[in-house]
This record gives C-alpha cells, sequence and structure tokens, in this order.
C-alpha cells in the first residue's frame, strides 16, 4: 500500500488472492469469476478515499475485460509464469516458452492501457530476470519485494534498491 502523505492513509492497493496454505501467492485474483463483488469492493475502497485499486491478475484477456468493467485502476499482471519459464530455460530468449510468457505480459499490458487502466507487474522477479519485462513499454510499476529484501541482508537495503533500480533504469 502507498501511502498518502499529507494524510497518512492508503492511497493505493492491490488485490491479490491467497490461499490458506500458501507461501507465496501462486496466482491470480479471478475477478472473471465474481464481476458483481468486484466492482463493490472496487467502489467501497474508491468511496474510503484510495485513488488507485490495483488486480493482481494472470495475463489473461478475460480478466483483464473483467479488471475494466468492475473499476479497477491498474492490472498487476502475475510474472509467477514468465519467472519459472526464465528459469527452466536458463534466461534463453531463443526458447519459445519463455518468448510466449514475455509476450503475454506485453500484450495483456497493452490490453490494459487500451481498457484505460495501468500497468504493473510482479512476482517472482529478481536481479537476474527483471530486465525484459522493466523494459516493456508503458509499464508503470514493478513489484519486487522479495528479491529486494533478500539481497539486502547481504548488502544492504540503500545498496539491494540501488542495484535493483539501475537494472530497471537500463532495461
Amino acid at each position: 500500500t502507498r501511502l498518502h502523505a499529507a494524510h497518512g492513509s492508503p492511497q493505493m492497493v492491490t488485490l491479490v488472492p491467497e490461499k490458506r496454505q500458501e507461501l507465496t501467492t501462486e496466482g491470480g485474483l479471478n475477478v472473471a469469476g465474481g464481476e458483481k463483488r468486484m466492482k463493490n469492493i472496487v467502489a467501497r475502497l474508491h468511496r474510503a478515499g484510495l485513488t488507485t485499486v490495483s488486480a493482481f491478475v494472470a495475463p489473461d484477456r478475460r480478466q483483464i475485460a473483467a479488471a475494466a468493467k468492475a473499476g479497477f485502476d491498474a492490472c498487476e499482471f502475475h510474472t509467477g509464469p514468465y519467472a519459472r519459464a526464465f528459469e527452466l530455460t536458463g534466461g534463453d530468449f531463443a526458447s519459445p516458452r519463455l518468448m510466449d510468457e514475455l509476450e503475454a505480459l506485453a500484450s495483456a499490458g497493452d490490453a490494459a492501457l487500451n481498457a484505460g487502466m495501468r500497468f504493473h507487474a510482479g512476482h517472482a522477479l529478481n536481479y537476474v530476470n527483471v530486465r525484459p519485462v522493466a523494459a516493456l513499454p508503458e509499464l508503470a510499476e514493478l513489484h519486487i519485494g522479495h528479491a529486494i529484501v533478500s539481497r539486502a541482508v547481504f548488502t544492504g537495503l540503500r545498496g539491494a534498491v540501488a542495484e535493483m533500480l539501475r537494472l530497471i533504469e537500463t532495461a
């Protein structure tokens, strides 16, 4: 949650599904499976003063369309499948599997933008795999907490953040 400087209240929220036994998020929110409920939740959050309500979803056109109908301001696309493909292929972009995952993110980003939402991405991104995602056109935000905090154990938080920013800015 981003904090509003003047009042100390949340300005942004991302709705993320979570299962009871999950250690980390395993999939995106099923907005299409509950559009009416999602629309009510988004409206309540906006009325409460949040300026940006984001849905953490798979890069799937059905979910993007449902998020737009529900009134979300942004879609954060689940980059876990991309990160897994990057790991399994050794980052080889000649691999159709890895290219398909990156292309799915790019296409989803375009669809979100065309639907009037912002394009965010995150989950399982790290210092090795972040640059191709960071280079996607019109990407507004990356969410990369785990990798930065893990690196900070060895380099300190300032160094870990500076290194990630350098990778993103040079992508």
